[in-house]
């Protein structure tokens, strides 16, 4: 089988959907000689900032010498980013020995016509991988709530890590915020629970009644001791417990999840780790994520931001209100099971052309129907019918001391983002040329 089998093959399990439980992982785990028990884990839930976070933390880590694993999702710019060593992507050929090994197992794992979902391949790929590349550490985010979600068959952890708390995936995790923080909590299980320090109350409460029934200590990191100041493009000087610190991550949010890592980072030193300071102020600085309020140009302005929550939406609206004020073009495509009316209530508002696009997902909404609720929320609504009608129609007539938006969908994010790239760079060179 050729890499590029190994791709289709998984990709046709992609038509399984999304089914939570333990049971299929722990069989095929087991069939793997569970490996999950071969390693050191911190793992990470919660509704956004877990990308973020994951990455931070993994890059102090491998900075400061230790074999780090990576395990996130969904990926942006190649499949293979979902599963990393020390910041660098699985090879190819890599990819290709463990999944093989894995799609074997899985078919010996295999009963009652039951078998392993996408995600739960994906999971043991992962860990098969770190366990050959004999990681000291991994950190590990959750695919979908907590409970159920497969990555929740490894052993107590190093620490958990609850990131923000907000409404999503409210179809299958619960319609109410206290729903959905005890699935998150499902992680919990002993050591120490490090949480995002702007959790509602009614949020904090119930993860402090979990610690409390499996004896984990949770700690929250304080606001008072954080200080900050934003420039114009996000590039943010911020001072945590007396230490200076910068971060490249854009958007409020993301010194909210800085000083959750470097919390974290503290636990990590009581346990025997030594990650110097050096080490972590670099870490904050220096990590990037696709599509995470990510400048793809400056002048004009083109932001990538995955957000696709409420939460998310709103992190956006923040950003945005910290740059000259201008016009704002937005391109967006959303999933049908999102929230759009509190998404549009965040984004499409500020715009003042909306561009409505449907993403290239089985889930995906109309671009008719996000353009018809749309008109609710902005005066100049557009549909576009691919995406390259989309970006094309953005750049008509667009200034430099404009500002286009592009956000909705994670996987909106993955397809669009080449087509934006290719964009820019025909502009610059046809500027350049003049």
């Amino acid at each position: 089988m050729t890499y590029q089998e190994t791709i289709a093959h998984f990709e046709q399990l992609g038509k399984l959907g999304i089914q939570l439980g333990l049971v299929r992982i722990e069989r095929l785990l087991n069939h793997m000689g569970n490996p999950h028990h071969k390693l050191k884990f911190i793992h990470v839930a919660g509704t956004n900032g877990k990308g973020s976070t994951c990455y931070m933390l993994s890059n102090i880590l491998s900075h400061s010498g230790y074999k780090t694993g990576l395990f996130t999702s969904p990926y942006i710019l190649d499949f293979r980013e979902s599963i990393q060593v020390n910041m660098k992507m699985i090879s190819e050929e890599h990819f290709l020995e463990c999944a093989e090994y894995v799609y074997h197992c899985a078919e010996q794992s295999t009963i009652n016509n039951d078998p392993p979902t996408q995600f739960e391949i994906l999971t043991a790929i992962a860990l098969e991988f770190f366990v050959r590349q004999k990681c000291d550490i991994v950190l590990l985010e959750v695919g979908l709530g907590g409970t159920l979600d497969s990555t929740n068959i490894i052993p107590p952890p190093l620490l958990q890590i609850i990131t923000s708390i907000s409404l999503d995936h409210t179809n299958i995790l619960g319609s109410t915020i206290e729903e959905i923080t005890k699935e998150k909590s499902g992680i919990i299980k002993s050591a120490t629970t490090i949480v995002y320090p702007k959790l509602p109350k009614e949020v904090l409460q119930i993860l402090k009644k979990k610690c409390k029934l499996v004896n984990s200590k949770l700690v929250q990191p304080d606001c008072t001791s954080l200080q900050f100041n934003t420039n114009s493009f996000g590039v943010c000087d911020f001072s945590y417990e007396g230490i200076s610190y910068k971060k490249s991550l854009l958007g409020e949010v993301q010194l909210y999840n800085a000083i959750v890592v470097i919390t974290a980072s503290k636990e990590l030193n009581q346990l025997g780790f030594s990650l110097p300071s050096e080490s972590i102020c670099y870490g904050v600085e220096h990590t990037f994520i696709p599509a995470r309020m990510e400048i793809l140009s400056e002048s004009p302005l083109v932001l990538l931001d995955g957000s696709h929550n409420e939460d998310g939406a709103i992190a956006l609206k923040k950003t945005l209100a910290t740059f000259p004020k201008t016009s704002i073009k937005m391109i967006m495509g959303v999933l049908k099971d999102k929230n759009i009316y509190k998404i549009l209530e965040n984004t499409a508002t500020l715009s003042d052309i909306f561009i409505a696009v449907s993403p290239n997902h089985p889930r995906a909404l109309s671009s008719k129907k996000l353009a018809e609720v749309s008109k609710q929320y902005c005066n100049n609504v557009k549909q576009a019918s691919s995406l390259e009608e989309a970006v094309n129609s953005a750049f008509l007539n667009l200034k430099e001391s404009d500002i286009l938006v592009i956000c909705g969908s994670l996987y909106l994010s993955h397809d669009i983002r080449p087509i934006l790239i290719r964009k820019i760079k025909s502009l610059s060179m046809t500027k350049h040329k003049n």
